[in-house]
């Protein structure tokens, strides 16, 4: 290509339209759904002399001869299915679709004039409330239908008296073997009165008693703890051992609740606790309970009767009696579960007492109670009574449970020492060695110091540091107490102004 021509750009190729693919039609197909000659639009109309003929459209062929045979019309038949066929021997059968005089019903007419004729139902026809009597049956065809012979059946009757009249035989004999077993006109002996129970007898006691006793179930979270108490006031105050209930103490959702011999059962609230003493007050409201008796332990000597109520274990108004075994003996409270640190000057006891029994009463010979069960001691770790139980002496307790009724607390008095444990001696005489003065304490102020041994407080002799604590918490705060000491192998008395702890 020269440069003095210009540049000519090829055009690509153009493809032509397809043809379309138009299968043939069937002729049968054209012949039944095609249009007809001379119509080219959907909705033309036919134009005069166009369009298929009748014959050119396909007929139905004629029914198999197999089918006509059974469900076509009789052969030489005329009627329709509106009419049955004609009788037998060509004589007419009454009709069973028009009766008798029908043809000439205006309603069936179709020449007929309008007019207005009778309603169309009829008064229906009255019914008979007596149903016809049916035949009667016979036994025989009742039970069996006519299927046993008469004789049989007689011989059947005759087996039936047979039995009966053996039952009878065999009912008699049974009747007359039991008579000779039984007397109908027999009575027996009225017993002696049982045996009188005197009033001071234990049974009269615990009947007076027990009805003052509760039993006091404690319930903190999913652990549940079982004591006991005795009513001391008519407004509902129980006397129990701080023990018992001083794990409900702070806790908010714990339940006290008390529960009488009758077994009701009550809500009580925490009236205030000693834990000195190991004492405590509870309080529920119930009208008019029964109140305890309360007595002097004092006036108690070694071998005098006592009762001991209370639940032991849980079983609620157990009764236990003994003697007193020994008084004033000093023993150390505390455990686990509980802020008790108390020594008391116990009532010492074989009635049996085992746990469950703390805070019920030690009753005298009267019914009057004198102490409050709190501990045992025993060889094993089961902690069963082994005869060796020991009560708070209610003459103190009166006093706790009154000043816990009115203050909701309750002071005590103290020397302001401490003494070694258990005690001392010297082979001829025994005492509390004091290891501690506290400055500007009771002791301090009359002169007691360290390694002094103290082997009297008033009147009351001093073997052990536990005899000094309740020595000492058994008098008043302000009072002014004797104090016989041994100071480096010399006797000394002092004079002690006691103070409040």
């Amino acid at each position: 290509m020269s440069e003095d021509q210009p540049e000519q750009r090829a055009e690509p190729p153009r493809l032509g339209p397809r043809p379309l693919l138009a299968p043939p039609v069937e002729p049968s197909a054209a012949e039944a759904f095609g249009r007809p000659d001379g119509v080219d639009g959907a909705f033309e109309p036919a134009r005069n002399g166009s369009g298929r003929g009748k014959d050119s459209i396909p007929r139905q062929e004629p029914p198999h001869h197999a089918l006509a045979s059974a469900f076509g019309r009789p052969s030489g038949g005329r009627n329709g299915l509106q009419r049955p066929p004609g009788g037998e021997r060509g004589r007419p059968e009454p009709d069973p679709f028009w009766a008798g005089g029908a043809a000439k019903d205006p309603w069936r007419d179709p020449e007929a004039s309008v007019r207005l004729g009778p309603p169309s139902v009829g008064a229906p026809a009255p019914k008979s409330s007596v149903p016809p009597e049916g035949a009667r049956l016979s036994a025989r065809e009742l039970l069996f239908g006519k299927r046993v012979k008469p004789t049989v059946l007689a011989l059947l009757g005759l087996v039936a008296l047979l039995i009966g009249a053996l039952g009878g035989l065999v009912g008699k004999w049974a009747s007359d073997s039991t008579s000779a077993l039984t007397s109908p006109g027999a009575t027996i002996a009225e017993t002696s009165p049982g045996k009188e129970r005197a009033p001071g007898s234990v049974a009269d006691i615990a009947a007076r008693v027990l009805p003052a006793v509760v039993s006091i179930q404690v319930s903190v979270g999913d652990q549940d703890d079982t004591g006991s108490g005795v009513v001391i006031d008519k407004d509902g105050y129980i006397l129990t051992n701080n023990h018992v209930v001083s794990p409900a103490a702070n806790v908010p959702d714990a339940r006290i609740e008390a529960v009488f011999q009758t077994g009701t059962r009550i809500p009580a609230r925490i009236v205030g606790r000693d834990p000195k003493t190991d004492l405590a007050v509870v309080k529920v409201n119930t009208p008019n309970p029964t109140v305890a008796r309360l007595g002097t332990s004092s006036s108690l000597a070694v071998g005098d009767t006592v009762i001991a109520i209370g639940s032991p274990l849980g079983l609620a108004g157990t009764v236990t009696d003994g003697i007193v075994s020994a008084l004033h003996r000093p023993l150390r409270l505390s455990g686990d579960g509980t802020d008790t640190n108390a020594v008391i000057d116990a009532i010492q006891t074989d009635a049996a007492i085992n746990l469950g029994n703390s805070g019920g009463p030690l009753v005298d010979s009267t019914g009057a109670v004198v102490g409050i069960d709190a501990a045992i001691r025993s060889a094993g770790q089961q902690g069963g009574s082994i005869g060796l139980g020991f009560a708070i002496p209610i003459d103190g307790a009166r006093k706790i449970a009154e000043q816990l009724i009115r203050t909701g607390s309750v002071k005590h008095a103290e020397l302001g020492l401490n003494a070694a444990r258990p005690g001392v001696t010297d082979g001829t005489m025994d005492g509390a060695q004091v290891q501690n003065v506290r400055p500007g304490s009771a002791a301090a102020e009359a002169g007691i110091v360290e390694q002094d041994v103290i082997i009297k407080i008033g009147d009351r002799s001093i073997r052990t540091a536990d005899e000094l604590y309740v020595a000492v918490q058994e008098r008043a705060i302000g009072e002014q107490v004797p104090i016989q000491l041994i100071r480096q192998g010399r006797p000394l008395t002092v004079t002690a102004t006691l103070r409040s702890d």
